[in-house]
């Protein structure tokens, strides 16, 4: 047999390489509701035991890593960007009070190299796990031509489940609620292009003394998952509010719950900003503002609760912060 396809720039065996490489960590992720397995042109999921919900309600969102995968192939290290997206999918239809169900993903290069996109899918499907989501089936793609050498692209679609009426919209919000931070673990996936132009010159496999550890190491700290933490908090206080800080900070995504006729006030002196991002702001002499808007500047998911909640949302979630309050009027308040 010929193998004018591969020298054209795609081959085959590499891609069936890498799907043996990732099959057993794919099927450690399924739970009983998965009737299909790794190969199946399309993922089965059962929904039956849905059945305690009076009206369940399917949520889905679709993210990527951005540029994370540029730092990822500087360290040559693919373990941790899978799970970053996988977290990343769930906090998102977690501040609307859904739990996952299962993850599909998509993996892209020019040249296809089974373990990396192996270590890639074995990420996410650690991080699947971890979170009781079936990593139900996904694609690996080689496009030369499309993709420049050496480039990897990862996109990830989640879907989960909420009853109707323990949706959380930020309806119930109102003046006077408390803003409680749990904090990030890092950047997270965002605002990497930034981060990548201030810090290039650096020896990012050298220890930065402000760090405790390489500066490519603080760069890839995995996206924190926050489903443990906001599930405790439901059990407990009322949830009126949940914002994920991911592109555009609190000062973007904050509003985005917020009911019209309402704002935030967030101070400043309520945290200490973790040193990445101080190093970053120094180094790049990035104003505050825009540094605010680019990234989490330490706080990775808010959750909103009547003043009376917070203290007893504290004492569940023992890393967790008050930052702020609901404020009338609009926008958020830096003070």
């Amino acid at each position: 047999m010929s193998d004018l396809y591969k020298k054209a720039g795609v081959d085959i065996d590499a891609g069936s390489q890498a799907v043996q490489l990732m099959k057993e960590a794919v099927r450690a992720t399924y739970t009983p509701n998965v009737l299909s397995d790794v190969g199946n042109f399309g993922g089965l999921f059962s929904l039956a035991d849905l059945s305690g919900m009076a009206h369940p309600v399917l949520v889905a969102s679709m993210d990527g890593v951005g540029t994370k995968t540029k730092v990822a192939a500087r360290a040559n290290r693919w373990d941790t960007i899978g799970q970053d997206l996988v977290n990343h999918c769930i906090n998102d239809i977690l501040v609307q009070g859904a739990r996952p169900l299962f993850f599909l993903d998509y993996v892209a290069s020019d040249k296809l190299q089974p373990a990396q996109i192996a270590a890639i899918v074995n990420g996410m499907a650690a991080a699947c796990s971890a979170a009781g989501c079936a990593l139900l089936g996904g694609e690996t793609a080689e496009m030369p031509g499309v993709y420049a050498t050496g480039e990897v692209d990862v996109v990830g679609t989640i879907v989960g489940v909420v009853d109707k009426d323990s949706v959380i919209d930020g309806q119930r919000i109102s003046a006077g609620d408390a803003i409680i931070a749990i904090p990030s673990s890092g950047l997270h996936t965002n605002g990497f292009t930034l981060a990548r132009a201030v810090l290039e010159d650096f020896d990012w496999a050298a220890v930065q003394p402000n760090l405790g550890v390489p500066l490519e190491d603080a760069l890839l700290a995995v996206h924190r998952c926050y489903l443990r933490e906001v599930m405790a908090l439901q059990r407990s206080v009322d949830v009126c509010g949940l914002a994920h800080i991911t592109g555009g900070g609190v000062v973007d995504n904050l509003p985005r719950i917020l009911p019209s006729g309402l704002g935030a006030q967030i101070r400043w002196d309520a945290w200490d900003v973790p040193a990445l991002f101080k190093l970053i702001e120094e180094h790049g002499d990035v104003d505050a503002l825009e540094m605010a808007r680019v990234f989490n500047m330490g706080l990775g998911m808010l959750v909103i609760v009547p003043a009376g909640d917070a203290q007893t949302a504290l004492d569940l979630v023992p890393d967790a912060f008050v930052v702020g309050e609901i404020i009338p009027g609009e926008g958020v308040q830096l003070v």
